[in-house]
């Protein structure tokens, strides 16, 4: 079985450039002194990840990613990340950005968390964005 997994769920979406995210992904893990072991992405509705924040998380508002790690041993990448495509497009609209570059910005975003980054606190956010712009900076979507 493939290490990374792209799967949808309420949506039609197709997601170019599959392989070159794929490797993209597994370097910045990787680089980051982590170990691959699994690492499946859920393209998804708003209404599906809404769900999703309310059953698992108790939170009523819609967001645009939401990550899970599964992983059972130190520096081991075992997760899930679910993606709202709806709220990737319009993000996109609003920060005059490609859908594509939104999605690989929340794709990062999502694993960055499971590589124990965090997002709370004014610190931890700036950091949090330093490493997505250092990461997109290397995929190259040519």
């Amino acid at each position: 079985m493939p290490k990374i997994n792209f799967f949808t769920e309420e949506v039609t979406y197709t997601l170019k450039h599959k392989t070159i995210i794929k490797k993209w992904i597994e370097a910045t893990i990787v680089e980051e002194g982590f170990k691959l072991e699994e690492l499946n992405f859920i393209l998804c509705s708003d209404e599906y990840l809404l769900r999703i924040n309310q059953d698992f998380l108790q939170h009523d508002d819609y967001t645009d990613v939401i990550t899970f790690d599964n992983s059972e041993e130190l520096k081991t990448i075992v997760g899930d990340i679910f993606i709202s495509i709806e709220r990737i497009k319009e993000n996109a609209a609003n920060f005059k950005s490609a859908t594509l570059n939104e999605l690989c910005r929340v794709i990062i975003h999502g694993t960055l968390h499971l590589l124990g980054y965090k997002d709370k606190t004014k610190k931890a956010k700036t950091l949090m964005t330093e490493k997505e712009d250092f990461y997109l900076a290397k995929l190259s979507l040519i």
